[in-house]
This record gives structure tokens, sequence and C-alpha cells, in this order.
């Protein structure tokens, strides 16, 4: 039996680097050798037991935007040939069940996502089904390849949210806030807002999409300086990438009547905030959810770097071997000059991109 080194949560705050079997695969599916793999605000979640569903599923190996090289095929894959590079859908559908067959495949009665209900991508080798797979162009390199996944969540909450030409978009979190604002600049946004707690990151999304940013240790009232920027309008749009009660709350008191909040962070279980239900009717507020990209929102992410419409290999701080997963989970909770940290089990020493 062939086996190979991964990052094992084994429960809530326990992590085990260990040696484990290759995964087998079936007919249907490929074994790929992990390049990268970043790190998401969701794996902290994970790893401190946030998710009451995926505690139940541990001991596990997470990890979830990944890429890497096709190892060995599945006889029933087409279209791809060892050593092609990689990204994968991480969605697994059941493709008959009453959302599926309405073309909902986010709302799938049996819906998993590789690396986050079954074995992913912090290890040497994943596995994954052929039709998941899409190649990814010359023209992107590594460090970008390792942005396809977490663009793909950007660009499905960018459709949902709809922004138009010249309105106003606010956007709560500077992680992948950061990405969900320069999306938005693509659409045409004016002005751009950025909240955050962190003056590094609020620098970045200045650089990268953001018209104004408010340092809410700096400005506490974000919601007031959100209407003194629209002229005491509110924003025509909202979208809250934290995940808290307190910031969506915050967000629906931004929002213009007839404005709309776009939820993209992901809260715990029993985190509830409470509305004016008034307010959907006479000032026509607006709510939509987006959980995760799926199908071809892997090849839209892939067409937007591959023609450089989308910058994002400044956001990444540093790679790190997969033997120190545990100790960047926690930097990047304490290291405020971190913004994307990425893990690859093809290195033994750290590269560091920041200053």
């Amino acid at each position: 039996m062939r086996m190979m080194k991964a990052q094992v949560l084994e429960e809530p705050y326990k992590l085990s680097y260990r040696e484990v079997p290759v995964p087998q695969i079936n007919d249907d599916e490929v074994l790929i050798k992990v390049k990268y793999c970043g790190i998401c605000g969701s794996d902290w979640g994970s790893y401190t037991g946030k998710y009451a569903d995926e505690r139940e599923l541990l001991p596990l190996t997470t990890g979830h935007e990944f890429w890497g090289v096709v190892e060995e095929l599945g006889k029933n894959a087409k279209n791809l040939k060892i050593g092609d590079r990689v990204a994968v859908d991480i969605c697994i559908t059941c493709g008959t069940c009453y959302h599926c067959r309405r073309g909902e495949g986010l709302l799938c009665s049996t819906f998993k996502q590789i690396g986050i209900h079954t074995n992913g991508a912090y290890a040497e080798y994943v596995k994954a089904p052929w039709q998941n797979c899409f190649i990814v162009p010359d023209e992107v390199d590594d460090y970008e390849a390792a942005f396809i996944e977490p663009l793909t969540a950007c660009l499905n909450a960018s459709r949902k949210m709809d922004c138009k030409i010249a309105t106003s978009v606010v956007v709560i979190g500077c992680g992948l806030g950061i990405v969900h604002a320069a999306l938005a600049k693509l659409r045409g946004a004016a002005p751009i807002i950025v909240i955050g707690d962190n003056e590094e990151r609020l620098a970045m999304a200045r650089q990268v999409a953001a018209d104004y940013t408010i340092n809410i240790n700096e400005t506490p009232d974000a919601v007031a300086e959100v209407m003194k920027l629209t002229n005491g309008v509110g924003a025509d749009y909202v979208l809250e990438a934290v995940g808290t009660g307190k910031t969506y709350k915050q967000a629906f008191d931004m929002i213009r009547k007839g404005g709309k909040v776009e939820a993209f962070g992901i809260c715990a279980e029993d985190d509830y905030v409470s509305l004016p239900p008034l307010s959907f009717v006479v000032e026509e507020k607006k709510i939509s959810g987006s959980c995760a990209g799926i199908g071809n929102d892997w090849g839209d992410a892939l067409s937007l770097l591959r023609y450089k419409r989308i910058l994002l290999k400044p956001l990444i701080s540093m790679i790190v071997p997969l033997s120190e997963l545990e100790m960047a989970l926690k930097e990047l909770r304490e290291n405020p000059k971190l913004v994307k940290v990425i893990v690859s089990p093809e290195i033994t020493e750290r590269i560091i991109l920041y200053k």
C-alpha cells in the first residue's frame, strides 16, 4: 500500500502530521499530486470546531483551495492526461435530486465538498471526479492557480449580488473581501468601500480596488462612516465577508432603501441577528446568499486569471511546508502582515513574499 504525508484533523485544535494511505481512485476519478493549497478562513473554523456538522466527520484531512498535477487516471476519464495541471471543482452533487435537476447544485440534498466533508488537499495526494477537473492554462502561473477556488466562490457571490455600473458597494471584511472588491471594480462599481480591522490588508484593498477603507479600530461606527461617504443615502450593495451576527446587522443598517445585502461570511450555527421585517416591506431592502463556486465558475475564474482581468498574486504573503500547517493557521490570526498563506507538500522551507 502506498503511503503519503497528510495533516489529519483528529479533533478540534488537534492536527496530526502523519502517514496515511494514498487515496484509491475508482474508474470515474483521478489522483492528483497536490502542488499548492491555500488556507481559507473556514479552515480556522474547522480547526476550532466551529461547524457542528464537520465535527461529526473527524478525523479528516481538510484543505480545499488546491490545484495539482494529474498522477493517475480512472479508465473513464476523458480529455485529461497524466501530467496535466488541474484545478478542481470541489463540489460533489448527486445530479438527480430536486435541486440538482433545477440547476441548484449547491443546494443538493447530499451536497459534499472535497476538503470540507471528504478528505482534501492538506496532503501529498487528493482524489477527485474527473468531470470536476479543469485544465489550468499555461498563462496562469503556479501562484495564481492557488487562487482559483476562492475566486470561484467570490464570482458566485458577485453574480448573486449583481451590482450595476456606478453603484456603491461596501465590503465588510478584508481577507477575501479584497477579492470581492476587485470583482466589484470589474463590474464598474463606484465607490467601493472596504471595512476591516487590519491596516496592512486595508492598504492592499486600496491598492487593488477600494476607493475608501474604514479601519474599525480607528472608526468604530462604520455605519455612520458609510452614511457619510454615501451622502446620507446608504450603500446600494453591502457584501458581508466576515461571518458574525454583529457585522450582518451592520450590513443591513448600511444599505439604502431598496439596497441589497449579499451574505457570504459563514457564521456559527447558533449565531443569529435580529432584523426589522418592516424594512423589507416599506424600504424594499433585500438579502441574498451565496456559499461557494460550482461548475463553470472554475472556467470563468481561469479566464479572468488567464487574461489578467484580475491580479491576485500580490495578496500571497508566504508559502509554507505542509508540516507547518497548524503553525500557519495560528500565525494568520496573529500576524497582521499576512493576507494569503499557501501550503505546499513539495517544499521544506518557507517562501516569504511579504516585506
